[in-house]
């Protein structure tokens, strides 16, 4: 079989392969870069072709996909907002906002200090004292079967 054959790939690889190049030509990679990329991705998920005598059952990951899609909608991102549909650019606005929320660390907001106010002093555990474990000393099934035979 001479190289980049693909009659070992089922007809729902190739279709596969053909929708992940299409994504990959409307971001602007080149015709020849994106069915690269395609193929990679469908054999990094399938394991290969799938069809007999190829090693058939091996199981499918999509982590290929979805780390394509993630980096494309960053790429999507960094275009200017007019290039942007109204759900991407409130998606972006949304992301930024949690991002320097995560980076701040933990610093309250006005609305969560103002509810941390609001709530009652917070009991002292240390005064508690912990539960008194019960220590039952039983016999092992062993022990137990032979002594009953015994009997």
């Amino acid at each position: 079989m001479p190289r980049g054959d693909k009659s070992s790939y089922t007809s729902k690889q190739k279709r596969q392969a053909e929708h992940i190049e299409e994504g990959y030509r409307r971001r602007g990679t080149s015709e020849g870069e994106a069915e690269r990329r395609a193929w990679t991705t469908v054999n990094k998920e399938t394991g290969g072709g799938k069809k007999e005598g190829s090693g058939r059952g091996k199981k499918v990951n999509t982590a290929p996909s979805r780390k394509g899609g993630k980096l494309g909608g960053t790429a999507a991102a960094k275009r200017p907002a007019a290039a942007r549909s109204a759900s991407a650019r409130k998606a972006a606005q949304t992301r930024k906002r949690r991002a320097t929320a995560a980076s701040s660390g933990s610093k309250k907001t006005a609305a969560s200090k103002s509810s941390a106010a609001r709530k009652p002093a917070a009991r002292k555990t240390a005064a508690r004292k912990p539960a008194a474990r019960k220590t039952t000393a039983r016999k092992s099934t062993t022990v137990r079967k032979t002594a009953t035979r015994r009997k």
